[in-house]
């Protein structure tokens, strides 16, 4: 306890640590004050039918990822998965058209330029997505809206539909911004860090639901409550180990005389993660699987057809699918994240051989022969851990508390958590501070030498 209070001291010792991390939390209020800013008109008296619909199956989720602003019709209830889902189609256009493919070899230059292009799709997907969540709220939901707003017109449209698509996608944009004055300015990754605070933002309300469900309903008490609380925390290690887990491949450094010195001679090893792409496959996979709800009404609870398998995270054929986006995004993520060709020519470049094989090609053949091999278990865990809460749901456990249950709630808050960690351990081992642990190393999802 007093080294980890000794730890706090040094961290805003840092001039710059501490002006990061006060900036990042100015941030997230700015955002948590948003999520609670109604659309105009909106009657947050007769909001409740919209908060309950928009709380179950699929949805639910959805609200989880905004941090509750989806069910509270806030001006950020679209939050900032529209961005993810144009950077999907992005990142897959940089493998098949050329111009992206230019553009990514491009240095910062050709980044920029796939960032620009990203913003403007993300802006086409929400001129798809808010008509949708405004046609449901105006035409499921009416009594929530002010009559006034729905009498008026302006171009064509009700008052309230004008004000409200504007505002969506300014509100998203904004949202956009935010996270990337927190990547620029504060610590960590912004947009994972947004995504992270909307979930946690919702964990107290899950607890509070399951406790309840538990008591009231006497389906297992207190004593069940505490077991599930303990699991929870076994899953969690499992996460850890999952985002950390790394194979270790041995390195040998030829000897090389410059004057009367002696440099190399020495072995190392090459940490390759079993996890590179970290938790980018469960957000993609997840903005994904939120499509299907763009063709359905909020209020419908039971919908029938093609989509109904997969706007329920409890049925089969959403889990499914869920799961096997998980394992192919992963190989996705990973192959252009790790450029095996890339660490051999660093390796060759720095006298660096694996031994029992030949620098060049056959190196960069060896590391992506280890890595397909490596990322199979580890994407099919991965997939395991993200369909576990329908899997929980079938012993009982309350909706809300069941997302917090493995899934893609807790590998998003564990993955963000591990490496907002591990940008404040650098800055305290930079300026020659102990760090968070005894080892003085934490393996977030940009651990490694080479982690994604």
């Amino acid at each position: 306890m007093k080294k980890f209070i000794e730890t706090i001291k040094n961290i805003f010792r840092i001039e710059d640590l501490r002006k990061r991390i006060l900036y990042t939390l100015f941030i997230i209020l700015i955002y948590r004050f948003g999520a609670h800013v109604v659309l105009p008109g909106i009657n947050p008296g007769g909001l409740s039918a919209f908060t309950s619909a928009a709380q179950k199956g699929l949805l639910g989720m959805l609200d989880l990822f905004s941090g509750g602003a989806f069910s509270n019709a806030s001006i950020f209830a679209l939050g900032i998965m529209p961005y993810i889902s144009a950077s999907i189609v992005v990142q897959l256009m940089t493998l098949a058209v050329p111009y992206f493919q230019r553009l990514q070899k491009e240095g910062e230059s050709g980044r920029k330029k796939i960032n620009q292009i990203t913003r403007y799709l993300t802006v086409i997907v929400l001129a798809i997505q808010a008509p949708a969540y405004i046609a449901n709220l105006v035409n499921q939901f009416p009594s929530a809206i002010a009559p006034s707003m729905l009498e008026h017109h302006v171009l064509g449209f009700t008052a309230f539909g004008f004000c409200a698509f504007i505002l969506l996608i300014a509100a998203t944009l904004f949202i956009m911004w935010l996270g990337e004055r927190i990547t620029d300015n504060g610590i960590g990754n912004g947009i994972s860090m947004i995504i992270m605070i909307g979930i946690i933002a919702r964990f107290p309300y899950a607890i509070r639901a399951e406790f309840i469900a538990r008591i009231s309903e006497m389906n297992g008490g207190p004593i069940v409550f505490i077991i599930e609380l303990v699991l929870m925390m076994v899953i969690i290690g499992l996460c850890i180990l999952l985002v950390q887990g790394t194979r270790r491949v041995p390195v040998q450094y030829a000897k090389r005389v410059v004057g009367n010195k002696q440099y190399g001679g020495v072995r190392n090893y090459l940490p390759l993660k079993v996890n590179a792409a970290g938790v980018m496959p469960i957000i993609f996979a997840q903005a994904i699987m939120f499509i299907p709800l763009t063709f359905v009404n909020i209020s419908t609870e039971t919908t029938t057809g093609f989509w109904s398998s997969f706007i329920d995270y409890n049925r089969l054929g959403y889990n499914v699918v869920f799961f096997l986006m998980i394992i192919a995004f992963t190989y996705f993520y990973t192959a252009i994240t790790i450029n095996p060709q890339q660490i051999a020519e660093d390796l060759k470049k720095n006298n660096g051989f694996i031994p029992g094989t030949k620098p060049g090609k056959p190196t960069a053949e060896l590391i992506d022969k280890i890595m397909s091999r490596i990322t199979l278990p580890g994407s099919i865990f991965l997939g395991i851990v993200a369909v576990l809460p329908a899997i929980v749901r079938m012993f009982g456990v309350n909706q809300q508390f069941a997302q917090f249950f493995g899934g893609t709630s807790l590998l998003i808050m564990v993955g963000v958590v591990l490496d907002t960690l591990q940008q404040i351990e650098s800055h305290l081992l930079m300026r020659h501070y102990d760090g968070l642990t005894k080892s003085g190393r934490i393996k977030g999802r940009m651990g490694g030498v080479y982690g994604g």
